[in-house]
């Protein structure tokens, strides 16, 4: 399956939810959402807009040691300069906006239709693009590899309530249209083949989230959805629902790592417009074993061989 505008996983830990699957993978999500949703005309639609924040201060980035995971010298095109790759799994601004958040309204059973349908995403400089998606119940995600190294997808099903249940573990190979390992490839090349196959969410989940179990400080999430009426926020936190339906719908926003936030009624009136502030709360200070430790026991030359990480793409702080 091409993209659709062509027409055109400690790693259980470290998880929380998208998705994939091999070249060619088509991803099916059932349960976690149920109800129907009727595509009508909608006259009157408002708006609602607003901005999400993060309660307290930003938690440090995950840190992971590249000289104990395969492809260090490629994957450390994107790296802090001394042989560590910084996963930001919360990117938060100045005044605490915080940016990939999934803000949605529940309630709406009828209204305009879906946009695209099928999410991309790409495993590109050995991180996964976008961080955070949502998909449609019933509907596919389609998963490219545009390095030239091989990646590992494992996928993971999740919910606060009940935990992690592994969905699927499948290679996605490496794109041929560069040489292996090659530092300096652009990525301006034919996509890699997509990886396809039926994914089912158990009842009570609605979030999954995607791992490579080569570099797993590549990861992904999705949130499953049954309307149309969500956003995800800008670097700034804003967000922005519009064209919906005159009613009284639930209003919540949702973070990978940070969860849902309570839950808050908005009314929507008849071409009217609604402002809303969330926040969600940022997790404790020992949130996570994978910190950067300075030691020179691990670092490039503990690998009894000369290697040179460069920050060639992006030298992360």
């Amino acid at each position: 399956m091409r993209r659709e505008a062509s027409k055109r996983s400690p790693k259980i830990g470290t998880i929380v939810a998208l998705l994939a699957l091999l070249s060619g993978l088509g991803i099916v999500l059932s349960g976690g959402v149920s109800a129907a949703y009727d595509v009508v005309e909608v006259t009157g639609g408002g708006v609602v807009t607003g901005r999400v924040s993060l309660e307290g201060p930003a938690p440090a980035p995950k840190g992971y040691n590249l000289v104990i995971y395969p492809d260090p010298q490629y994957c450390g095109r994107i790296s802090n300069g001394n042989g560590w790759r910084l996963l930001h799994d919360f990117v938060v601004d100045a005044s605490g906006g915080l940016k990939d958040a999934v803000v949605m309204l529940e309630g709406v059973s009828a209204g305009k239709a879906f946009g695209v349908s099928v999410p991309h995403v790409d495993a590109r400089d050995c991180k996964f693009l976008p961080f955070v998606t949502v998909v449609r119940d019933g509907h596919a995600v389609e998963v490219v590899n545009m390095d030239p190294v091989m990646h590992d997808i494992q996928a993971y099903e999740t919910s606060t309530r009940l935990g992690a249940r592994v969905l699927f573990n499948s290679p996605l190979p490496m794109n041929g249209h560069h040489k292996r390992g090659d530092l300096h490839a652009s990525h301006e090349h034919e996509l890699g083949a997509s990886l396809l196959g039926p994914i089912y969410l158990s009842k009570g989940r609605r979030t999954f989230v995607m791992q490579c179990g080569f570099h797993p400080y590549m990861e992904s999430w999705a949130l499953a959805i049954d309307n149309p009426y969500y956003a995800i926020t800008d670097a700034s936190g804003v967000f922005t629902i519009a064209d919906i339906p005159p009613g009284t719908y639930r209003l919540a926003a949702w973070h990978p790592q940070a969860g849902l936030v309570s839950d808050r009624m908005v009314t929507v009136e008849s071409n009217g417009s609604v402002t809303a502030a969330l926040s969600l709360k940022a997790p404790g200070k020992h949130r996570t074993a994978h910190e950067v430790v300075e030691n020179p026991r691990f670092g490039p030359g503990s690998l009894g061989r000369s290697v040179e990480i460069l920050p060639i793409v992006e030298r992360q702080r």
